[in-house]
């Protein structure tokens, strides 16, 4: 159920010494975690290649193409997952924009401070035109100078959507009205949405690797744990199977009720409610996993929980086939809940939250399984599949596997959470 907000605030906290599901002071009495066992955990994703500099050409190839058919002359985007998925430029945001014009014809133009240069042709892996501003210039008089040079004046200059309002409203001024701006989603959507091969095979092995590093936790829980002794734990045994992890969601007893989190703190006791939540990345495709499992023999609601969440779980995959609205397998999911009671639209004490999300290079991206999405579903899209209930002042139970849309059926990237007793 990872989101980029949450994966910001996780790390915030982590470092600063808390973790979500517990907080200063527990961290202050907590026992330490123990540690992996020297060599028991080896990498899981050495045979994955990453991406390669043709697919990247191949995407341009895609995106040009949608662009002359729309009349739209150039795709304007700012670095981050789209800027990677196009070009390989692995870059972070800050006031000092690099961006790129992707143009319906010609070649790609990279704009970017003079210093950086030699970092950003790095990871560069399709032939661009690198431009660059100094200090006291202005990178969006590049921008706007390069989108005079494609297509005639008048024409359309899609945004790429995640892009920053100041970088539009810059380039939209430069431009002064030789450009018109409009959202680049249905672009982007037409081209990510899709995994290729190659995507697939990286998201099967971090998912995978994911998975075994939740299980060697598992085994490892000591009463007395805080959240952030599970966290540690996760992220080093991740780390050690061949993926990059981020501070995972380690939410105990009351916290699990909160799909993403309390700053409360809390420990492991007789009969605690254990809910993980890791996202990993492996060549910057991502996975997300969830399991929830209780420390001790299991209480009857708790079983009774757990188990009504697997079951969702499994109606999610059973609705999904070619053609469905990814939406309907968000409703049948709550056709379902609601049936025994749980709370309707969206309410507590039941499921709060979208039945999934999709997933690729980002671990939220288009489209979403919430009931009034109508995204058709077609071979190739991938989601996570995680219906969660949540009992505010009890607990809450989220199981989560991600899995992709083929010609003849869903397909997990993990097996489901077998029982109670076999969360893992």
């Amino acid at each position: 159920m990872s989101d980029p907000f949450r994966r910001g605030f996780l790390r915030t906290m982590v470092l600063g010494g808390a973790a979500l599901g517990g907080g200063l002071a527990e961290v202050s009495r907590a026992r330490p975690a123990p540690a992996p066992t020297p060599g028991a955990l080896r990498s899981m994703t050495a045979h994955v290649k990453p991406i390669t500099a043709d697919e990247r050409r191949a995407r341009l190839d895609k995106l040009q193409s949608l662009m002359r058919e729309r009349k739209i002359t150039a795709l304007l985007v700012e670095s981050g997952s789209s800027l990677d998925y196009f070009t390989g430029v692995k870059w972070w945001r800050s006031e000092r924009t690099t961006a790129a014009l992707l143009p319906a014809q010609g070649q790609t133009v990279i704009v970017t401070p003079y210093f950086e240069e030699p970092s950003i042709r790095e990871t560069l892996q399709v032939g661009a035109d690198v431009r660059t501003w100094k200090e006291d210039e202005s990178p969006f008089d590049l921008l706007a100078g390069a989108a005079r040079e494609h297509g005639e004046s008048g024409g359309v200059l899609a945004v790429e959507p995640t892009t920053r309002f100041f970088i539009w409203d810059r380039v939209g001024r430069a431009l002064n009205g030789a450009r018109e701006l409009a959202s680049g989603e249905m672009l982007v959507n037409a081209c990510r949405m899709h995994k290729s091969p190659a995507e697939l095979a990286l998201m099967q092995a971090a998912n995978q690797a994911t998975l075994a590093g939740i299980r060697h936790v598992h085994g490892r829980i000591e009463a007395g744990m805080s959240a952030l002794d599970i966290n540690t734990l996760l992220v080093d045994a991740l780390t050690r199977l061949g993926v990059e992890a981020d501070p995972a969601l380690v939410l105990l007893n009351e916290a699990s009720a909160f799909p993403h989190g309390s700053t409360k703190p809390q420990v492991v006791r007789p009969g605690s409610t254990i809910l993980i939540d890791s996202t990993s990345q492996l060549h910057g495709l991502q996975a997300d996993m969830s399991r929830t499992w209780f420390f001790g023999e299991p209480g009857k609601r708790q079983r009774e929980l757990w188990n009504t969440v697997k079951r969702g779980q499994e109606i999610a995959l059973e609705t999904a086939r070619v053609g469905v609205p990814v939406g309907e397998i968000d409703r049948a999911v709550r056709v379902y809940y609601e049936s025994l009671g749980w709370s309707r639209d969206y309410r507590l004490p039941g499921l709060s939250h979208r039945t999934g999300h999709g997933i690729g290079m980002d671990g939220h991206e288009a489209p979403y399984l919430v009931r009034n999405d109508r995204t058709p579903l077609e071979p190739g899209m991938c989601f996570s599949d995680e219906p969660g209930l949540y009992v505010p002042g009890e607990f809450g139970v989220r199981l989560e596997d991600c899995w992709t849309m083929t010609e003849t059926g869903p397909k997990t990237f993990t097996p489901l959470a077998k029982s109670v007793e076999e969360p893992v």
